[in-house]
This record gives C-alpha cells, structure tokens and sequence, in this order.
C-alpha cells in the first residue's frame, strides 16, 4: 500500500504529496503513482494559495487525519510548488508503523 511512498531519513520521515489548493472540501485523496513511477500522496485543501494558507492547511490537515502534531511536520522542497516533500520529524520506527497504520484506517490505497 505504501510502497516506496514513506521514506525514512536521520530525522524523520518524508513523503511526497501533490496539493490541490481551493478544492471544494479538504481531504486525504488517495495514494497514486507520478509519470516517473514514485508513489505520492494526493491532497486536496480548500484554502487558497496566498501567503502560505495553503501550506498552513496542509499542515493542519495532515495533522488532524494522521494524529500527530503540528510541529513535528513540516515542508522540505518546493514550498511554493504543488509538488511537495513533507517531513514528519521525530523517530522513524514509530512514525513508520503510526503513518501507515492510519493510511489503513482512513482507507488510503496505492491507485496505479
């Protein structure tokens, strides 16, 4: 499910995403492969993007569906870009097993 789309570093984990800003309602799409075959998660925000409100909901969102805090998740690269690194700091085995645990739950699957 969450093949080669978590990915472990010395401070946390990273993950690409795609955002979708000003969508009608704020969500955790679906997990899908890029042109180049890497896994990335889609994500969709109502916000728009204006002096980091989109980033900030993306934040808030991936916080509340993951159940992690604010603080620990940040972006890495390409903060002005749809296409995005996100890193969730802290201790890679936990975040690992958390991360994919609450895909699972929120029914994330990989669409190729």
């Amino acid at each position: 499910m969450v093949d080669n789309l978590l990915r472990c570093r010395n401070d946390g984990v990273a993950i690409n995403i795609h955002l979708t800003p000003i969508s009608s309602r704020s969500a955790l799409v679906r997990i899908e492969r890029d042109h180049l075959g890497k896994a990335r998660l889609r994500i969709a925000v109502t916000a728009i993007p204006e002096k980091g409100k989109a980033n900030a909901a993306l934040i808030g969102l991936l916080s509340k569906k993951l159940k992690l805090p604010k603080s620990a998740i940040r972006i890495i690269a390409c903060e002005q870009s749809r296409q995005k690194t996100i890193l969730f700091e802290g201790e890679v085995d936990f975040l690992m097993t958390h991360i994919a645990a609450r895909f699972k739950a929120l029914d994330l699957a990989l669409n190729i």
